[in-house]
């Protein structure tokens, strides 16, 4: 569900010891940053954002294999392979592109973890969540992975119809409303700078794209999500899903992990208060914008996006200038990628 695309360049930063405030994408225009100690910010990304070349980072790294061990015993091929010999509408479809999603960023990670001594700040858009849980420590990649297999399979069972996911860029709520009434289509997630998120059945939602330009949008269109996620169609998978969550084997999260909520950027202090949050937001709306800015009054100064692809970072860069945002697709290389974590703040 990614949407953003760019160049993934540096924001300025500001000294340690002042206070700041930041422009930001809703309420008053600023976010309040903490005055405390600043931290590196890890997102994890959604599904949208598949390419071949989502595992050429990570393919060869010995820290990677468990991850891709534990993905292949639910894809029933490795996934390297996988996202390189699957047409588009294989890996678009809603159980196999989640369980890629997750294992991409989780991939990542463990070739990261050993560099995370300090406090640090995770999240996650949409399935990225499921990631986000496991980097705080809530469960081990095997069980995020088995957990994402049960999530996809509970929201496609839920889908009695034909969903889809699209976007609207440059309507305000006010604006989009009336367009959403009249395709009986939902939000499914606000980012920063008028970008929605929107869901329904596959012909509802190409309606509303369709006719969303004539009403002043300046950008609508599909994305490659073929399930209606985090809209109320997707109700009768929460239950299960919370049952399926809470009935897991967890740890307390982390003592160097922050885990704020995709939905919104609440902070996150308990297993069960996760799998809640995540049961109920496969079909409740999420404010991405919001998390963003939580972030920041965490006291985040760089953000590191997983991925799969940049969008997060592009979006935290065009939203909040002054956040020094990369995602790790921009290297070329893991010992580049680790070169930067590795960076003090100045």
């Amino acid at each position: 569900m990614a949407l953003a695309r760019g160049r993934h360049s540096p924001g300025v930063c500001y000294p340690q010891s002042q206070s700041r405030r930041l422009r930001g994408s809703a309420g008053d225009g600023a976010v309040r940053r903490s005055t405390g100690s600043l931290m590196l910010a890890l997102l994890c990304g959604g599904q949208g954002t598949l390419s071949c070349k989502i595992f050429d980072l990570v393919a060869d790294e010995p820290a990677a294999e468990p991850i891709f061990a534990a993905a292949t015993s639910l894809l029933g091929a490795d996934p390297r392979e996988f996202i390189r010999t699957r047409s588009a509408d294989e890996l678009s479809a809603n159980h196999s592109s989640q369980i890629l999603t997750v294992t991409s960023v989780l991939a990542i990670h463990a070739c990261i973890a050993d560099l995370l001594t300090e406090p640090t700040a995770v999240t996650g858009y949409s399935v990225g969540e499921m990631a986000a849980c496991s980097i705080a420590g809530i469960w081990t990649a095997d069980e995020a992975l088995r957990l994402t297999d049960v999530r996809a399979r509970l929201m496609q069972d839920a889908a009695k119809l034909d969903g889809r996911l699209g976007y609207v860029r440059g309507l305000n709520r006010a604006e989009l409303e009336p367009l959403l009434t009249m395709h009986r289509c939902e939000i499914a997630i606000r980012n920063p700078d008028l970008l929605y998120v929107i869901g329904g059945t596959e012909e509802d939602v190409i309606n509303l794209c369709r006719e969303a330009p004539a009403r002043g949008a300046a950008r609508a269109g599909l994305l490659a999500v073929r399930i209606a996620s985090h809209t109320s169609l997707l109700e009768p998978a929460c239950a299960p899903l919370q049952q399926g969550l809470a009935a897991t084997t967890h740890a307390p999260i982390a003592n160097q992990r922050i885990l704020l909520a995709g939905d919104g950027g609440g902070r996150i202090f308990s297993a069960s208060d996760a799998a809640a949050r995540l049961a109920g937001q496969v079909a409740r709306p999420i404010d991405w914008a919001a998390t963003l800015e939580a972030l920041v009054e965490q006291g985040v100064d760089r953000v590191l996006d997983l991925g799969p692809g940049h969008a997060l970072a592009e979006m935290m860069q065009s939203s909040l200038s002054s956040i020094r945002c990369y995602a790790a697709d921009g290297f070329r290389t893991m010992y580049g990628l680790r070169s930067w974590i590795s960076k003090p703040s100045p």
